[in-house]
């Protein structure tokens, strides 16, 4: 029984993605892009304040508060339909599709939430 040789190791091709190991392919596709967490943080911000206007507790406090949550899902996702992937920053967590229809439809809910909240006489 004869052993077989083992085959040679190649070089990477050129023009390949893989570069040295231990070090990624191109560094510039990992450097974070400015501002890209702006979209984020008013969504954020908007529905802080809704939140805060929902703690004061009496009904048109919450009719407004809702509206106001309803308002930063909204902005969050024109944002993400909008933007490009690079620019979405943290709204960009699944396909644009399923981001957009989720908050959408978590906005529609809020707002007919709000909107349906009776008044006291």
């Amino acid at each position: 029984m004869s052993e077989r040789p083992a085959p040679p190791v190649s070089a990477p091709r050129r023009g390949s993605r893989s570069g040295p190991v231990g070090r990624p392919a191109r560094a510039s596709r990992l450097r974070p892009v400015r501002g890209a967490q702006v979209p984020y943080i008013l969504a954020l911000a908007i529905a802080v304040a809704g939140l805060a206007w929902l703690w004061q507790g009496t009904i048109q406090r919450v009719r407004g508060g809702t509206l106001a949550l309803a308002g930063a899902m909204l902005v969050a996702a024109l944002a993400r339909l909008v933007l490009p992937e690079a620019r979405a920053g943290m709204l960009a967590s699944r396909r644009r599709s399923i981001d957009v229809v989720t908050l959408a439809a978590l906005a529609i809910g809020l707002l007919i939430a709000g909107l349906l909240l009776s008044s006291p006489s």
